[in-house]
């Protein structure tokens, strides 16, 4: 059954909040290689993702709603940080602030829009389903370029190995047949590397905490 408007608008506003706070306490408790799943684009845009599944319907509200999921997460982030850590509350409304803002809107419409094909059939399916496993193909990629540097820890192969578990996992849970599975892995790879030449274009890889 498709949630109402009501339990979308306070999934997005309690769900946004969560998902930055409890991000920070991610990164900031949990052990390395596991924290770097909270400091990782990838999982803020496949929260959006599953936002989008869970709307299951409209693709408007879907978009709108999994960007201003992102959009709260970041002040929440920056909260956080403030409360737990010391931070200067004033990075709540700083320029990176606004700037990680800006990146949600597009990252929502985009993921969330996905979520709602993820659940259709046809093309539609297969992307929908391709984008969450090639942002964890994306960014193990990066995790791959950053362990071939003498200067950067080895460990940075764990990260390469989760993303890449967790990416073959959305398609191997989501895509259906055998078929479909190897069409949506196949997908996911091209569209990896456009979202790598993306955060280039973009000056780099950046965390969605700045």
């Amino acid at each position: 059954m498709r949630p109402g408007d009501r339990a979308v608008a306070l999934f997005v506003v309690v769900g946004g909040f969560l998902l930055g706070f409890l991000d920070f306490c991610w990164i900031k408790w949990l052990p390395f290689p596991v924290a770097e799943l909270g400091n990782s684009t990838a999982t803020w845009a496949v929260a959006a993702f599953f936002f989008g599944y869970w709307v299951r319907s409209g693709r408007v509200r879907a978009a709108l709603g999994a960007a201003v999921l992102l959009v709260v997460a970041v002040p929440s982030y920056y909260l956080a940080a403030a409360l737990l850590q010391g931070d200067d509350l004033a990075v709540l409304w700083a320029p990176t602030s606004l700037v990680w803002m800006v990146f949600g809107v597009l990252a929502g419409v985009v993921f969330g829009t996905a979520g709602t094909w993820a659940r259709g059939a046809g093309w539609r399916q297969v992307v929908g389903v391709a984008l969450p496993a090639a942002v964890f193909f994306e960014e193990a990629a990066r995790f791959a370029g950053k362990a071939t540097d003498p200067g950067y820890s080895s460990g940075a192969w764990w990260n390469v190995a989760i993303d890449l578990a967790l990416g073959l996992l959305i398609v191997g849970l989501m895509a259906g047949s055998h078929r479909r599975r190897a069409l949506t892995a196949a997908t996911a790879v091209p569209l990896a590397g456009a979202i790598l030449v993306s955060f280039a274009v973009a000056g780099g890889a950046l965390s969605p905490t700045g």
